[in-house]
């Protein structure tokens, strides 16, 4: 072959790779397919139906929403990523992240008990869980059971390593004692996903992970926790006893709690994006429905440059975190979801600011539905791990990608 052949050959393979790492570099597409689009539309009609009526009420008496649950049961949402056998829809993250959206701009604790009940629960037993485990803790969580996630202590939150409540192996059984802090919807649920060490010494190394059913001896729900935002969602203490968890209810092998635990957080931060990206969208739609009729200086607050400079400001943010956030749908790692989390969370507390603002004094009062996104949005900076926290994961795994640790 002459030379000149032979570079045009090797220049025309080297295009091609070029291009076709190009294009897998920029694989990621916003633009939701037919199914994702009809899921939208369907949630966002029951939304408008269900959720939003009923929002103010659920949150002003901070009432579990058990009507809007047992419809969205009847839907298949609380198995929405589960496998059809087991009662659920074998949607993917992208299409729940959605949902959860829908659901979070009418009503944010509706939102946040299927987030959770989702990503946190129902999708670890049907990913991790063993056949006779999804029999007993998935079939029933399909059809009106809600499955809760205990994670966090009074000495350990972010510091998952830290965790005290311990497991000790007792022939064909564990032994569980400790207490779990913040347990949404434990107060309604049936059972739970439970963390504990056998070694506290081990650290990560000897966390081990556990479902346990809130019907056995030694489990003890404390009161539901007064909280700022959605108050329609509960959450409490969960104390353990001298719990005998049959062994068969591990999940996993022995000292992959911590793991488990690191896995279902990336996705619990995909939901949680998803509940914040829906929290502004409501503040936004409260906003622009405000100024639109109200009258200021002899014009609707829409003619003001100042109010149209928020409502823009607000646009943005949202749409930079749902774009983040289907991103992180799409491509599941710590950074992605870390990235999501921490936008869609601070964005959602500026828009629901800017949605305060705008209404004035009005955006005060209960009568109206300001005050509410702001409490619920403030949230999302907290839970599924602090801000700070996925800053620093963030950070972490950039220069791990650059070989800079």
């Amino acid at each position: 072959m002459a030379v000149s052949a032979l570079r045009k050959s090797s220049t025309e393979y080297l295009q091609k790779c070029s291009k076709y790492l190009f294009a897998a570099s920029r694989s990621f597409n916003s633009h939701l397919n037919n199914e994702q689009q009809e899921i939208r539309e369907s949630v966002r009609l029951f939304v408008d139906e269900h959720l939003k009526p009923n929002a103010s009420k659920l949150d002003l008496q901070g009432r579990f929403p058990f009507d809007q649950i047992k419809k969205l049961t009847d839907l298949g949402y609380m198995g929405a990523c589960v496998d059809p056998e087991y009662g659920g829809l074998d949607l993917d993250y992208l299409s729940l992240a959605v949902a959860v959206e829908e659901l979070s701009r009418g009503c944010a604790s509706t939102g946040m008990v299927l987030s959770i009940h989702n990503f946190l629960y129902a999708n670890l037993v049907n990913e991790r869980g063993t056949p006779e485990q999804k029999e007993l803790f998935l079939r029933d969580f399909t059809k009106g059971h809600v499955g809760c996630f205990a994670l966090s202590e009074p000495e350990a939150g972010s510091d998952v390593a830290n965790i005290k409540t311990t497991a000790t192996r007792d022939g064909d059984y564990w032994i569980l004692n400790g207490k779990k802090s913040w347990v949404t919807s434990a107060v309604e649920g049936s059972a739970s996903v439970v963390f504990a060490t056998f070694d506290p010494q081990l650290k990560h190394k000897g966390l081990v992970c556990f479902l346990v059913p809130f019907d056995l001896d030694g489990v003890f729900r404390g009161k539901k926790e007064p909280i700022m935002g959605v108050r329609a969602a509960t959450a409490c203490d969960l104390t353990l006893q001298e719990v005998r968890v049959p062994h068969g209810y591990l999940v996993g092998d022995v000292g992959e709690g911590f793991k488990i635990a690191m896995h279902q957080l990336d996705q619990a931060r995909i939901g949680i994006a998803a509940h914040a990206v829906g929290i502004a969208q409501s503040a936004l739609d409260t906003a622009i429905n405000y100024a639109k009729e109200r009258v200021a200086f002899g014009k609707s607050l829409t003619r003001l440059p100042s109010v149209t400079d928020r409502l823009s400001d607000m646009c943005i943010m949202i749409e930079s975190a749902r774009l983040l956030t289907y991103r992180a749908a799409t491509h599941v790692c710590t950074k992605n979801s870390a990235m999501a989390k921490y936008v869609a969370g601070r964005n959602a507390t500026a828009v629901a600011d800017h949605c305060v603002q705008i209404l004035g004094g009005r955006g005060l009062s209960t009568d109206y539905d300001a005050e509410r996104h702001f409490r619920d949005a403030r949230g999302t900076q907290i839970y599924g791990g602090v801000t700070d926290v996925q800053k620093r994961l963030v950070g972490h795994f950039l220069l791990k990608e650059h070989d800079a640790l």
